[in-house]
């Protein structure tokens, strides 16, 4: 997909990682938690992120899985917290997250487009 500067599309950067490491986020005002995502070299190495996923995931078992992220936005600031990228999913019936993640494996850090 050829992108121009002018494409919103395109402006966001959106990559594979691989979650390190999870753990809960009590000082979150929703529950969630911390996770420490590999995008690779490509994609800055380990990043941290507050995701909400509780609904349908215990910590532990994100650990090892893929995840899409848009790793590009500033940096924000969640109960003292410092998360760097958005994790990307989508709710449910019930509004829970589902995670959107790819269905193989892909190199860490590779581009969404």
């Amino acid at each position: 997909m050829a992108c121009t500067p002018t494409d919103a599309w395109c402006a966001l950067e959106m990559r594979v990682g691989r979650v390190v490491r999870a753990e809960p986020f009590p000082e979150a005002r929703k529950p969630a938690y911390r996770l420490w995502i590999d995008f690779g070299p490509e994609g800055g190495g380990v990043r941290p992120s507050s995701a909400q996923l509780t609904d349908r995931y215990r910590a532990q078992a994100l650990v090892g899985r893929l995840v899409v992220a848009v790793t590009n936005l500033p940096p924000k600031r969640i109960a003292g917290f410092v998360s760097e990228v958005l994790v990307l999913g989508v709710p449910d019936v019930q509004g829970a997250t589902v995670l959107l993640t790819p269905d193989d494996e892909v190199p860490l850090g590779s581009r969404v487009y």
